[in-house]
């Protein structure tokens, strides 16, 4: 083989290894893109339950009637953190519609945050709360997440978030 198709082969070989590299440390994955774009069939991949569940869900939302959601905080600052913490914040929701409200599903934009809500209705004046917990094993340095919630409310994909500064170990 030509040493310099060699040299031009193996020069791709280690750039694309260092580009997965890069994605990989930077908390980027095609599944982050997906929740955070929308892009393609991966916009249910941290919602973590089962897919015919949240399909029935997503159905239900939309047959309801629109309602008002209304968030006491949608995002969050942790401050500073060590590495290997999980850190966790309750988002306080009321339905001030006058329909139930349905949370249809929550998708984060990362793996490594992990939202949970009620899957029940909630009736006009209702309260509840969606969690969401950040693990922040192998993510030092600033941190910005989201998590969309999707719902039969006016607004149907809202967003939440937090930031968190974590330091290393």
């Amino acid at each position: 083989m030509n040493p310099q198709l060699k040299t031009i082969l193996l020069t791709i070989l280690t750039l694309s290894f260092f580009a997965i590299a890069l994605v990989e440390l930077s908390g980027v994955s095609s599944t982050a893109l997906f929740n955070k774009y929308g892009i393609g069939n991966g916009g249910t991949a941290h919602v973590h339950e089962d897919e015919d569940e949240t399909a029935k869900r997503e159905k239900e939302a939309k047959a309801l009637p629109k309602t008002q959601i209304s968030f006491d905080d949608t995002k969050h600052d942790f401050g500073t953190i060590t590495e290997g913490e999980i850190a966790k914040h309750a988002y306080k929701f009321k339905n001030t519609g006058n329909n139930p409200l349905l949370i249809s599903k929550a998708v984060a934009s990362c793996g490594c945050t992990v939202p949970s809500y009620p899957k029940e209705p909630i009736p006009p004046g209702g309260e509840g709360e969606i969690v969401v917990e950040f693990n922040s094993a192998n993510r030092p340095g600033q941190q910005n997440k989201n998590v969309l919630v999707y719902s039969n409310a006016q607004e149907e994909a809202m967003s939440i978030g937090f930031t968190v500064e974590v330091k290393e170990k």
